[in-house]
């Protein structure tokens, strides 16, 4: 045989041998692509985790929700709070999905810190290595609030970088929710339903790289470095799958009105308030003046109205409770306190940054308002004629309802009107704005705030107000300090409010006392805890409440501690509140002067001189006065005693 003859027929085995290569290698990989597909529509039995990290329990609402969701789709699923999860149980899973709230400075809720910080220690530790969670998927949803900035669901983007630095595989990348932009709902029950459509079979695309989807094996096995035959696949996968649904590329299977859940915007300025919120502060009460302003019927009102006795302001400052209007002209607040007793539903923020409604308009609002509030009092037992159409002339008005009414841009504005229409002004503030404070006009009473947790060693710290009140503002502090150093400032009357818990900081007397030296201020007002029954946001109890007897110890101890410029001056026992002055000032030849000459205040004011705290006040009559047999109750009101049926201890 010629050598060229063998030539020749070499050259057909060989091709015959890389033609049956070629098909059999094509035969295989379409077999696995057919299988691929089939187990798109065959998820896992496995049952899945579905973890909550929560603190006030909006995580453990949502994480409920889609339990449910996932539940009637047929796919099971534990529910189980992180704390109580074993992560070294973490290699063992298949499928994760986490539902995580951001808490303070960034960090997870204390009960989620050791499931969190397992995570980053196995992370960072290389003996662990980086395949150690490879055949787990997992999906996070991240419930945090925007007005921390940096600090936004810091959290739940956290824990997908450990869990994808472990080697698991991310089939959606986090949302972040906001709990403050009134489309948390929205937001999580469209998530929610792209977890289903991934788990009812598909890939998901994550920056730019087909991955594997839910319950299927890995494509590695078997490829050759052929750009054609990758694009070749790619091509019969987007034939089994829509790519661009499961990335979320193509248009929401639910048209959200963007109106519904942010507001209306005008001139590039949104509502403060939107239908959520709003839907959520009305169910409580609060009559909603404009995009950001609100007034409420106060509980005061309606028992001075009835001659069943006024509140604490009555008989310290001689404020006429059914003719006081409570309202704000900002419902945003700068803190999101831990004991806030609207429950947080209020919005927040650093700065305004939302439509501006005019002051007039808002003054005629919340007084037309509250007269209507008042006249749905008209045959109430006890209502009289008389104290009825006093009512509907409100003469007072504490600017102190919800939020941080300092923080509207024309508050001055806003002050000037009442007093215009000779309505006194009690403003409240959180110690947050001292600028704002500096710039204040005379109003006829301002109060500030100071709520401190007990520490391990001492109470008054910048640790205690970050834990408490939990400010948006990283210089909180030093705006706090600030604060009371421009409270020192004003002529007009100034009070420091301290609420005491019980276990909690009624024996930091020499702490608290060191915050007068910064704002001396005219007064303080002691006051104990309220107790507001059960809340995610709070862990009190009838425990932390301290009796009246309590607060007089406290008050007694303060005013010591003093030597002398404090004294004890008034008490409401019904209140359980106790009221310290400034002894050089407002006691003249043994009596107290407590109170307020309302008419010669706005006499002041018209007209337009200086003037300070000691050229309005008014004798206190002798029932308000510390130790009192009336205890701050008027005698001209008729004490009302509730029958209280307690249920006996076994």
């Amino acid at each position: 045989m010629s050598s060229s003859s063998i030539r020749s027929r070499l050259t057909v085995l060989a091709l015959l041998s890389a033609t049956t290569f070629y098909f059999v290698y094509k035969s295989r990989r379409l077999n696995k692509l057919l299988n691929l597909s089939l187990n798109l529509k065959k998820p896992s039995l496995k049952k899945g985790k579905l973890l909550f990290i929560s603190q006030t329990g909006t995580s453990r609402t949502l994480a409920r929700g889609l339990h449910s969701l996932l539940t009637s789709q047929n796919f099971p699923f534990d529910l189980v709070d992180a704390q109580n999860y074993e992560p070294e149980d973490l290699p063992k899973e298949t499928l994760i999905i986490i539902v995580a709230s951001t808490w303070e400075d960034g960090k997870p809720p204390e009960a989620a810190k050791f499931f969190t910080n397992w995570l980053a220690e196995s992370a960072n530790d290389f003996r662990v290595g980086s395949l150690l969670l490879s055949q787990c998927k997992f999906a996070v949803f991240g419930v945090g609030s925007k007005a921390y900035e940096k600090s936004f669901n810091l959290v739940a983007k956290d824990l997908s970088t450990k869990l994808r630095e472990l080697g698991a595989a991310e089939i959606l990348p986090v949302v972040e929710g906001d709990v403050d932009g009134g489309e948390l709902d929205v937001l999580f029950d469209d998530w929610s339903k792209r977890v289903v459509g991934v788990l009812k079979g598909g890939d998901q695309v994550r920056n730019g790289n087909v991955e594997s989807a839910v319950g299927m094996e890995s494509e590695d096995d078997d490829l050759y470095d052929d750009e054609e035959e990758e694009e070749e696949e790619e091509e019969v996968l987007s034939e089994v799958v829509d790519l661009e649904d499961i990335a979320g590329k193509a248009p929401s299977r639910r048209s959200v009105n963007v109106a519904e859940t942010n507001g209306t915007v005008k001139n590039g300025k949104r509502d403060m308030v939107t239908p959520v919120i709003r839907a959520s502060l009305e169910k409580q009460g609060y009559k909603i003046i404009g995009s950001h302003s609100g007034v409420k019927i106060c509980r005061w009102t309606k028992s001075q109205l009835r001659g069943r006795g006024g509140c604490y302001k009555h008989s310290f400052y001689g404020i006429e409770s059914h003719r006081c209007m409570e309202a704000t002209p900002s419902l945003a607040c700068a803190n999101k306190c831990v004991f806030c007793w609207r429950h947080h539903t209020n919005p927040v923020g650093k700065s305004w940054q939302w439509k501006m409604d005019d002051p007039l308009e808002i003054v005629n609002s919340a007084i037309d308002l509250h007269t209507k509030m008042i006249k749905q009092m008209k045959g109430v037992p006890g209502v009289t004629m008389e104290r009825l159409n006093e009512g509907l002339t409100p003469r007072h008005c504490a600017l102190s309802l919800v939020g941080e009414p300092i923080m509207y841009p024309e508050i001055n504005s806003l002050v000037d009107e009442l007093h215009g229409r000779r309505i006194s002004t009690f403003l409240v503030t959180n110690a947050q704005f001292p600028d704002k404070i500096k710039d204040l006009r005379p109003v006829t009473q301002v109060c500030e705030f100071i709520f401190w947790k007990k520490t391990k060693s001492y109470a008054a710290t910048k640790e205690s107000l970050k834990a408490i009140d939990r400010p948006l503002f990283g210089d909180f502090w030093e705006r706090f300090i600030d604060s009371l150093k421009a409270l020192k400032d004003k002529q007009q009357r100034t009070v420091y409010r301290l609420t005491l818990v019980k276990g909690w900081n009624t024996e930091e007397v020499d702490a608290y006392f060191k915050l007068f030296s910064i704002g001396h201020p005219d007064f303080v007002e002691i006051k104990g805890v309220t107790y507001c029954g059960s809340s995610a946001t709070s862990k009190l109890t009838m425990e932390n409440v301290p009796w009246h007897s309590d607060v007089k110890a406290f008050s007694e101890a303060l005013a010591l501690k003093s030597e002398g410029e404090y004294e004890v001056a008034c008490e409401h026992i019904h209140s359980c509140c106790v009221l310290l002055a400034k002894t050089e000032r407002f006691k003249v030849n043994g009596q107290w002067f407590t109170w307020i000459d309302y008419e010669k205040f706005h006499d002041l004011v018209a007209s337009g001189r200086h003037f300070n705290s000691k050229d309005y006040m008014a004798a206190t009559p002798s029932w308000a006065v510390y130790g009192a047999e009336e205890g701050g109750f008027d005698p001209d009101m008729s004490r009302y005693r509730k029958e209280r049926h307690h249920k006996s201890k076994p």
